[in-house]
């Protein structure tokens, strides 16, 4: 019975790399390596952030449909509030209060929008500018020491 030794492992074979190139060679290919990976995953990148703007495009779309579906339900809704109370007082009274309902709840709901807005202006990280001004004064202060 005879044992066949395995094949040796050159990783200069795998690489197309010559055992005896210069400093200078290995450089080179090491540059032409780098170069074609750098533009592989570039191109690799643009498929990617393709296909996740493909899927945002669907979504949003979707979730502006759903909207649409929403402000005609809504409009149901009120039409349905204003025949139901149209059983107790006449039909342009009962207008008229489901319209002032809806105007109160509008600014009721602009009115904490606009607070939400004020705690959140100006839209600048100010936090993240104040950690970093005492970060490039940490630096400073280590390199006069």
């Amino acid at each position: 019975m005879s044992v066949q030794a395995e094949p040796h492992h050159d990783p200069s074979a795998r690489s197309g790399a010559d055992p005896d190139a210069s400093v200078g060679q290995l450089t080179s290919q090491l540059s032409e390596h780098l170069s074609r990976l750098v533009r592989d995953e570039m191109a690799l990148a643009q498929v990617e952030a393709k296909q996740r703007a493909k899927r945002f495009g669907v979504g949003f779309g979707m979730f502006g449909a759903g909207g649409v579906f929403l402000f005609y339900g809504a409009g149901a809704g009120v039409a349905a509030a204003i025949l139901g109370l149209a059983n107790a007082v006449s039909g342009w009274l009962a207008a008229v209060i489901v319209g002032a309902a809806l105007m109160i709840l509008a600014g009721i709901v602009a009115l904490t929008g606009k607070k939400s807005i004020d705690r959140g202006s100006p839209p600048i990280p100010t936090e993240t500018m104040r950690s970093v001004r005492e970060d490039v004064e940490a630096v400073k202060g280590a390199l006069r020491r």
